[in-house]
């Protein structure tokens, strides 16, 4: 039985859980279209610099038209990631970014592959119950064929996920009593002694800074 805490990134019972995300897996987070009203209007939302607003200047310019602003295709890539992986994991939030690079530029109806890759994935020192996974993330725009042609976009970064919860029939059986009498008198006692659950303990509060670079070195903040 799922505790009823255990909740994906959407709110929903969640299915995945720290143990299932183990070094090595990729999970497909489908295809993406960037959509050419959507790119403008988040660039002149947030991003509003001339190549990625004026149709005629980056038209003149070494651009040759207007490239997306690399905060809509990382959100992009965010949206992606939620759909098809946070909505069914027991996530949990997000230590934050050791590498968020645009590799190449992004324009209206690009058609991205998404994908993330699990690197690593150890128990959390700052959260205890949950785990640490370290991922990448990649984007990679397709061709006429379906096949990649070039990556657009990588971030390694690091996320909080519940670890299983115990079944409720084990953690009933773990909590009751192991010794006891028998008679009245209590002269019968099972063998063995009961085993003491060790107290939980929380380590180092978080609180570092994270930081965005091209740095392969990562800020410690598990």
């Amino acid at each position: 039985m799922t505790a009823p805490d255990a909740r994906s990134g959407t709110g929903r019972p969640a299915e995945l859980f720290f143990e299932d995300l183990v070094p090595g897996l990729t999970v497909d987070l489908g295809v993406v279209t960037v959509d050419a009203d959507e790119m403008v209007a988040f660039a002149r939302r947030f991003d509003p610099q001339w190549y990625h607003v004026d149709p005629d200047l980056a038209a003149a310019s070494r651009h040759g038209g207007l490239i997306a602003s690399g905060f809509y295709t990382v959100s992009l890539f965010m949206r992606a990631y939620v759909d098809h992986l946070l909505s069914r994991a027991a996530a949990d939030a997000s230590p934050g970014l050791e590498e968020l690079r645009w590799l190449a530029p992004v324009r209206a109806g690009d058609r991205l592959a998404v994908r993330v890759d699990v690197m690593g994935a150890r128990p959390s020192t700052a959260r205890p119950g949950l785990g640490t996974v370290s991922l990448t993330g990649t984007m990679l725009r397709l061709g006429p064929d379906d096949r990649p042609e070039q990556e657009v976009l990588r971030t390694r970064f690091r996320g909080w996920f519940a670890v299983r919860p115990v079944e409720a029939d084990a953690a009933e059986a773990d909590a009751a009593p192991t010794d006891g009498a028998d008679g009245p008198d209590g002269a019968d006692r099972p063998d063995g002694s009961p085993i003491a659950a060790d107290p939980s303990t929380t380590e180092s509060p978080d609180g570092e800074p994270t930081e965005i670079s091209d740095s392969p070195e990562a800020h410690r903040n598990d």
